[in-house]
């Protein structure tokens, strides 16, 4: 091809809005495809009939295994599969989730950037952590252009902040202009092909369900005394990865942002645990100081009372971080999918679970 022809789109927490002001605008006689995949809970409304309503001018279609790509036509990525670009056609991966979400966004970054390379522009918009980071990445290292919705006026502007703290992103911009640049630039010719990093295609061949082992990880990731939020196997940094990545033996995948925020639920059901065994702890040591005094044991009932009020003390410790460790409410964001909203999808069922 002698034009930027695939554009691809991640978002997640806010990128609903966003996303259906770029579409909108994007023209009838588009000479690229466009395929997008949101982190969004899987039980709302359809996104499905929100992009199609969106994008007027251009066909929209769910994702199926084996589907040839024909420019000016949307694609969306379907529950519970990753979307993942070959040359000329759409594969449907079932391999692990990626901070938490399948599909996810950088599996649909990277692949798309090792086989499309400098034909690939990506654009991520608003949401929570850093999600699609390093597939932005991915898409830079490989040649294409990486466009980010400006962070100020992204509902959740942790993922467009990420992104501009962790690369040298060609062009931030706002919804409203992305649209009309992307028009732009999908006319220009790309640049030269560039060599594909080997962890990349690693990478995805991990999304689309291929066989993943210590040995394979080792090939671009070192094992730490971390353990995996999701299944509990040991966890191994990503080397040079930007951001600050993890996998664990089974590929499920996590950026360091992602790992902190799970390990959050960990420690407060920890913390309440303790709590309890502690004020369980307390009330019956109070009895038996309660019996020491009948029985007319004075010294080991006040033995048991200053026991007692110990444990209290540790009690009312562990409660102040509890409360300390309540999670601050987070932006919803609108027009969420439903498996209602996609067909069912075919292939794509074998690989990594999880």
């Amino acid at each position: 091809m002698n034009n930027r022809d695939v554009i691809v789109i991640g978002g997640s927490s806010g990128a609903t809005v966003p996303l259906k002001t770029i579409l909108g605008t994007l023209p009838r006689d588009l000479p690229a495809a466009v395929f997008v995949v949101l982190h969004i809970p899987a039980r709302s409304l359809g996104l499905l009939a929100t992009v199609t309503a969106a994008a007027a001018h251009l066909p929209v279609l769910p994702a199926a295994d084996g589907m040839p790509i024909e420019a000016g036509t949307i694609y969306l990525g379907v529950p519970d599969h990753h979307l993942i670009l070959e040359e000329g056609r759409i594969r449907l991966g079932r391999g692990p989730r990626e901070n938490m979400a399948r599909p996810s966004i950088d599996p649909l970054f990277r692949s798309a950037a090792a086989s499309y390379g400098p034909r690939v522009i990506g654009v991520l918009l608003s949401g929570l952590l850093n999600d699609g980071v390093s597939g932005l990445g991915a898409i830079k290292s490989c040649g294409g252009l990486t466009l980010v919705q400006d962070p100020a006026e992204a509902i959740a502007a942790e993922m467009p902040r990420s992104a501009l703290s962790a690369l040298e992103v060609d062009l931030t911009l706002s919804a409203a202009r992305i649209g009309d640049v992307l028009s732009e630039l999908v006319r220009d010719a790309p640049g030269p092909r560039l060599p594909v990093p080997p962890e990349i295609r690693l990478e995805v061949d991990i999304a689309a369900g291929e066989r993943v082992d210590s040995d394979v990880l080792r090939r671009f990731a070192d094992p730490v005394a971390m353990s995996c939020p999701h299944c509990g196997g040991v966890l191994s940094e990503v080397r040079d990865g930007k951001p600050l990545r993890f996998r664990c033996q089974v590929g499920h995948a996590y950026t360091a942002e992602a790992v902190a925020k799970q390990q959050e639920g960990a420690i407060d059901e920890a913390l309440r645990v303790a709590l309890r065994i502690i004020e369980e702890r307390a009330e019956l040591v109070r009895r038996m100081a309660e019996d020491g005094r009948k029985a007319g044991r004075p010294t080991v009932s006040e033995m048991y009372e200053e026991r007692a009020a110990e444990y209290r003390r540790y009690g009312d410790v562990i409660r102040r971080a509890v409360l300390q460790t309540l999670p601050t409410p987070e932006p919803s964001s609108e027009a969420e999918p439903s498996p209602e909203s996609f067909p069912p999808s075919s292939g794509g069922e074998g690989g990594q679970e999880g």
